[in-house]
């Protein structure tokens, strides 16, 4: 089992949660975050009379991060899916992480395995 961690732009969520319905995977963690990576943010020029023509550099972006646990099987298509719908060939697309996973259990029952998720 693999855990998929995918860092996005807000309005790719949708796209992501299609894809992960395209391989059946069973549910999934959201999370808003704010973060900044080869970007940097961006400037920002205030408008204010009082601060006209006064810059500052907005450093962190808003960003969705979903996690997912799914079949090692499952990791190439879903990391293809998520390049061929999301990248815009622009900083700030995102990133995708992939960590193995030793075990999973499911609280109520005890299943262990790919069967708890």
């Amino acid at each position: 089992m693999k855990e998929i961690i995918i860092i996005v732009r807000p309005e790719k969520l949708e796209d992501i949660k299609h894809i992960l319905d395209e391989v059946n995977c069973g549910g999934m963690t959201l999370s808003t975050v704010m973060g900044c990576g080869t970007q940097k943010g961006m400037v920002e020029e205030q408008g204010t009379r009082e601060l006209k023509g006064f810059q500052t550099t907005i450093n962190l972006l808003p960003k969705i991060r979903i996690e997912v646990v799914v079949n090692d099987r499952d990791v190439e298509p879903i990391i293809s899916a998520v390049r061929e719908k999301c990248a815009t060939d622009h900083a700030g697309d995102g990133k995708i992480f992939v960590r193995n996973i030793e075990e999973v259990v499911r609280i109520r029952t005890g299943e262990r395995g790919f069967k708890a998720l």
